[in-house]
């Protein structure tokens, strides 16, 4: 399996912007997929989750009811639609992904970097 990420870019605060990852190989609804982000000297921090098959597991607090995940099947993309964006969501974002039994997310997009000015 391979990810690529996409559609980062500079945007002002409360502005909008929407990530995807496309993702090629051999996908399972099982595989659990998510978004992570790291900000410039700071720990990589997970955002967002869900399974391939489109149902949603899980938002990090500093996000949620700001950004949404989701799948778009006749693309076999996953997206992440960040609304509302402030300068502390400027970071790269990676897209990630793993089988539900593994402890590691095994599966890394390249990043794309969101920055998000005042």
């Amino acid at each position: 399996v391979q990810l690529q990420a996409s559609g980062g870019g500079l945007v002002q605060a409360g502005d909008s912007l929407r990530l995807s990852c496309t993702a090629s190989g051999r996908m399972y609804g099982s595989h659990v997929m998510a978004w992570f982000r790291q900000a410039p000297g700071k720990e990589r921090e997970f955002v967002a989750s869900m399974f391939w098959n489109g149902h949603i597991l899980s938002y990090a607090d500093s996000v949620r009811g700001r950004f949404t995940i989701s799948r778009d099947n006749a693309k076999n993309t996953m997206s992440l639609q960040m609304d509302s964006l402030n300068p502390e969501d400027s970071a790269v974002y990676y897209c990630a992904g793993k089988l539900r039994s593994s402890s590691e997310y095994i599966y890394w997009g390249q990043g794309t970097l969101v920055t998000v000015s005042s």
